[in-house]
């Protein structure tokens, strides 16, 4: 019988975030893993650094907190999302009031989602990244407060999850994988982890 990503069996899986959406993402693979979010790291950017780059370097930054000996059996997977307008990194909102103006910024444009994946074992680390160009419609004042209110995106990168209330109402459409907005491109994840050994 096939199962998918037997090659890897012998790894202790690790998704190193406290992402619900993560989580349930990478569930869809129909793997074993669990969830290690003990490893901290100051996620701040080098000055200069393209807005593509950062999720790949922030990415990377997570996933060599982890100490892995040579002798470990551990597989890390770190992941970084980010909405890029205009070329500045919008990150998660701090409060209710700056969610708000992010997705005023946002409304009636496109805006690009990229994330960066790092999948770490003892011996190799591969780090991809994902891109993704979401067009907001247009969005009163009402709808804005109403979304940000009852959905407090305080948690997500530029203020909008697509899985919620504001993807169906507000997105007109999608270039690239919804997964990769969600925050995990899972079919690049697949076929990266199809090629570890």
């Amino acid at each position: 019988m096939f199962y998918p990503l037997e090659n890897l069996r012998d790894y202790d899986i690790v998704l190193a975030s406290g992402s619900p959406r993560r989580r349930e993402l990478l569930a869809m693979l129909d793997i074993e893993f669990r969830v290690d979010t003990s490893h901290s790291v100051d996620e701040t950017v080098p000055l200069g650094l393209v807005a593509e780059e950062v999720p790949l370097y922030l990415s990377r930054l997570k996933a060599s907190a982890f100490p892995l000996t040579t002798a470990d059996r551990r597989l890390v997977i770190t992941a970084d999302t980010v909405v890029i307008i205009d070329g500045e990194v919008l990150g998660k909102p701090h409060d209710e009031e700056e969610a708000c103006a992010m997705l005023r910024r946002l409304q009636g444009r496109g805006q690009k989602v990229v994330t960066g994946v790092t999948v770490r074992t003892s011996d190799r680390e591969i780090t991809f990244g994902a891109e993704s160009q979401v067009m907001f419609a247009l969005l009163s004042d009402d709808e804005i407060s109403y979304y940000v209110h009852r959905y407090r995106p305080l948690d997500k990168a530029g203020a909008y999850g697509i899985q919620e209330w504001i993807g169906a109402a507000g997105i007109r459409g999608i270039e690239g994988s919804f997964y990769n907005v969600m925050g995990l491109p899972v079919h690049r994840l697949y076929d990266c982890l199809k090629g570890i050994k």
